[in-house]
């Protein structure tokens, strides 16, 4: 049976499975379908709003079953449906539970955010490719390309042959005015000898080019400055302890409860390891037991990302996490492995906070 995408057509399935029922009511029914991000999300909600215990399964899993069934190479939706169906008699797992309304704001507005940043990190290449062409000098010259100053020298004066021929007053009001008093007419002078001697190209198109792409990043980075707004309000209203752990900002913090959800479904540390994709892999063979294995990899890329990250910002700004990080760098791990091994440190404690709604106390 297949139904459409709309009230009518969930209707439909909803007075389908109804009619199949016996006396026992809803209590014999199981619902499984895939994590396909978006697009299950309005079917998933119906279905939990009628009462239904409703499984979310990972594709991976659903995958490799399907492979571990057959040695034919098939995938249709009804072999889909099929495995799904099996599967749902062994699945252990608990049912899908409706997030609060402020975790799923926080949701959308996290990944949201993440797609905006990368859309102006491409933009931001643009101009270190645009550069390339029309002042490659200036990238050794300045802090950064993308500071303050350095855009605004650039939206007035896009070319070498502009700043060349600028006057020094005007070039030095233009650097010390967007660098705050850090450029001053030394830097202009400096500027100027660099900009008249420069290999760059003086294309209008190049320059035109240039100084959108500027316009772009700004008015992307105006939209991700409200967005932030946004989620910290949201964050304010959750009163979450996570805020207490030194590093960790509203940013983090939003991403960390966004995709943890309900803290209550995950029973122990490893479990939320597990769909961080933190865990260690295991690989053994009669007497043989590898001892060092990689991480699995295979959760939530957002959670896994955001605890990384937190990771360099907590080490900085506490000494039971700088102490661990040390202590893995002075064995002779790898910065990387060191960082993995203390966000899983992260990740414990960030468990017991949620789970205990309790507030982060430094131990040293």
């Amino acid at each position: 049976m297949r139904i459409s995408n709309t009230k009518e057509g969930f209707d439909k399935l909803y007075s389908t499975i109804i009619s199949c029922l016996d006396l026992n009511g809803l209590d014999d029914v199981k619902i499984g379908l895939e994590s396909t991000g978006h697009y299950s999300t309005n079917i998933t909600n119906y279905l939990y709003s009628k009462g239904f215990q409703v499984h979310i399964l990972n594709p991976l899993s659903t995958n490799l079953f399907r492979k571990a069934t057959t040695l034919r190479k098939t995938k249709t939706d009804k072999t889909d449906a099929k495995v799904i169906a099996t599967m749902l008699f062994s699945d252990e797992s608990k049912s899908y539970s409706n997030s609060s309304y402020q975790i799923q704001e926080l949701k959308s507005l996290t990944r949201h955010r993440y797609r905006m940043v990368g859309y102006r990190t491409k933009l931001k290449l643009s101009v270190t490719r645009l550069l390339d062409i029309i002042f490659p000098e200036l990238e050794n010259f300045v802090w950064s390309v993308h500071q303050s100053s350095s855009y605004a020298l650039l939206l007035e004066l896009p070319t070498p042959k502009d700043i060349s021929s600028c006057h020094l007053t005007k070039l030095t009001n233009i650097i010390s005015k967007a660098s705050r008093g850090r450029y001053d007419k030394d830097k202009a002078i400096a500027l100027k000898e660099l900009a008249s001697n420069s290999i760059g190209s003086s294309s209008r198109s190049t320059s035109f080019e240039l100084q959108q792409t500027i316009r772009l990043i700004q008015s992307v980075q105006t939209e991700i400055d409200a967005l932030d707004k946004q989620i910290k309000i949201v964050v304010d209203e959750l009163n979450t302890p996570l805020l207490t752990v030194p590093g960790i900002g509203y940013t983090l913090a939003s991403i960390i409860l966004s995709e943890i959800g309900d803290i209550e479904r995950f029973s122990t540390p490893a479990k939320l390891l597990a769909f961080a994709g933190m865990e260690p892999s295991t690989y053994q063979s009669g007497k043989f037991t590898a001892s060092k294995t990689p991480m699995v990899k295979r959760g939530s890329t957002y959670l896994r990302w955001a605890v990384l990250q937190d990771v360099r910002l907590v080490s900085m700004r506490d000494n039971t996490f700088s102490t661990y990080m040390a202590k893995k760098r002075s064995e002779g791990k790898h910065y990387s492995v060191a960082q993995s091994h203390v966000g899983k440190k992260l990740l414990r404690v960030i468990f017991y906070l949620l789970k205990n709604k309790t507030a982060f106390v430094s131990q040293m």
